[in-house]
């Protein structure tokens, strides 16, 4: 492994991958280029760490493709000073990307050992304004609502009210709607006062998103 050149290999994902498909925020570009996403899958996998294509990380769950992992994160709209909730952890590269761009990240996983995987890879990299906890995402993390932002990283049968009732008040909620396979659709909620718009993206595929107030195991 030591003849690969991530840095280039980073380069060339945001050149061929983000940018040709309307990626443009700069601040967001910035990041991709600057976090090293091999760190968040396994080592036999590095060589297809910054392909165009999600990768397993184990328990079933995968690291998405670059590109909607880029597309959530430019929905959002982020400034800097906002604090944002994620739903699923994974591998912790949504957290990484999410840290480079907002002041605070919150960030609930499924399955401990992927949580502990993924704050062992943060914390090894550095990155001091993640917190993850293992629960329910379905429910939120009420403790440090409201939010400026919530990514959800797994497919829900609707929006979750939780969620949406921690989000601060002209927030943004992005989420794939929709069950397994090609039949979800990337949803941008925003909230103002107490009306709520919803606006649709493109198709995607993620996990189901289970909890509460998501699928059934």
């Amino acid at each position: 492994m030591k003849d690969l050149d991530f840095e280039a290999m980073r380069k060339k994902m945001v050149e061929e991958q983000l940018i040709p498909r309307g990626i443009s925020e700069k601040r967001v570009l910035e990041s991709f280029n600057k976090v090293p996403r091999h760190e968040f899958v396994p080592k036999e996998l590095w060589q297809s760490a910054y392909n165009d294509y999600p990768l397993p990380i184990g328990g079933g769950q995968t690291i998405s493709q670059p590109y909607m992992v880029a597309l959530m994160t430019e929905s959002l709209k982020l400034k800097g000073d906002e604090r944002i909730l994620e739903v699923g952890t994974g591998s912790g590269y949504q957290a990484a990307i999410l840290a480079k761009l907002a002041k605070e990240v919150y960030s609930i996983e499924r399955f401990q050992d992927l949580a502990d995987t993924a704050k062992k890879a943060l914390d090894s990299l550095g990155y001091k304004n993640v917190k993850i906890k293992v629960g329910d995402g379905t429910l939120g993390w009420e403790e440090f609502a409201p939010y400026d932002g919530i990514i959800v990283t797994a497919g829900a049968p609707g929006i979750p009210e939780s969620l949406v009732n921690q989000l601060k008040d002209n927030g943004r909620l992005v989420i794939p709607i929709g069950g397994s396979g090609f039949g979800q659709v990337l949803t941008i909620v925003e909230k103002t006062g107490h009306a709520i718009r919803t606006s649709e993206i493109c198709g995607c595929m993620f996990v189901p998103l289970i909890g509460k107030e998501g699928w059934d195991r």
